[in-house]
């Protein structure tokens, strides 16, 4: 079964991507941009903990947490599915493709087959929309081919596995309900959220907090227990191309003050969609040189 006419949303980030793909079907046609800035998703995360071989750096807000936004502030409704029975999770997502309806899933990338760099990251989403005896058709972002396909059983382990970031078998839909709220309000409000969650986190490795705390903590990186060059140069590449953070949300989130500055000029945004510009260039520079001390 596979869903006809199911017209992709091509993105740059795999949770922007799945919702732009759930909202397609929907009827709305929102830019990638616009839903990072509606999802209240610019932050900065340093991660560290036992179960992880290397520390993580991240540069939004928690996974589940975006798409969680973007539907409350649209006044759209999500239903989720979660379970530890694999052979349930597949029905629960069956049911809905046999229905014409495309489903998100967060799952572990390592697993699926058309990814070439194998890193284990459970905190990826992807949009399915059919399946046969073999195979699950999906929709990913642009960098890992956005229509592709991986065998079920691959499927099925990725959303099942453990760890950082892991979920038990995630699934959601999305709906309309009555009528959108004025975009112009809504703006306003995630604008106004997303500031106000990033100047108070409540712990230390968050927001501004958590880049002063890796500023201090990044040169202690080398005196870590089975540290390689290649989980430095790993840390870099994450933090800059796999959606994780990097100058890919601040370029998101500076496309998305320029197209609120272009709907709304009152709301006096071009300034700040300049400063952006030059903070994304920095992030870029930042990552370069993480990969640079891995190399060297």
């Amino acid at each position: 079964m596979i869903i006809e006419n199911c017209n992709p949303f091509y993105g740059k980030h795999c949770e922007t991507t799945t919702v732009g793909n759930l909202l397609r079907n929907c009827g709305l046609e929102p830019s990638e941009p616009m839903l990072l800035g509606i999802g209240e998703g610019l932050s900065f995360i340093y991660w560290d903990s036992k179960q992880m071989e290397f520390p993580f750096l991240g540069g939004r807000c928690k996974p589940d947490v975006l798409t969680e936004n973007i539907v409350k502030n649209l006044n759209l409704s999500i239903q989720v599915s979660q379970t530890t029975s694999k052979s349930k999770a597949w029905e629960n997502v069956k049911s809905k493709i046999d229905n014409g309806i495309p489903v998100g899933l967060k799952l572990d990338c390592y697993y699926l087959e058309y990814f070439t760099q194998k890193i284990h990251f459970a905190g990826h989403y992807v949009t399915i929309y059919g399946y046969d005896k073999k195979f699950a058709y999906l929709i990913d972002t642009d960098q890992q081919g956005s229509n592709v396909k991986t065998s079920l059983e691959s499927l099925s382990d990725a959303r099942s596995a453990k760890g950082p970031m892991s979920s038990k078998n995630r699934s959601f839909t999305i709906a309309r309900r009555n009528e959108l709220p004025d975009l112009k309000s809504v703006i306003v409000s995630a604008i106004y959220n997303n500031a106000y969650e990033y100047l108070n986190p409540p712990i230390q490795n968050i927001s501004f907090k958590g880049i002063i705390k890796t500023a201090k903590v990044i040169g202690s990186w080398f005196e870590r227990p089975g540290v390689t060059r290649e989980l430095i140069i790993q840390a870099g590449t994450l933090m800059e191309k796999a959606g994780t953070g990097g100058a890919l949300f601040r370029n998101m989130y500076r496309d998305f003050l320029g197209e609120c500055n272009d709907l709304f000029p009152d709301l006096k945004l071009k300034n700040p969609n300049k400063k952006f510009s030059t903070i994304a260039d920095m992030w870029t520079e930042v990552s370069k040189l993480i990969c640079k001390a891995g190399e060297n």
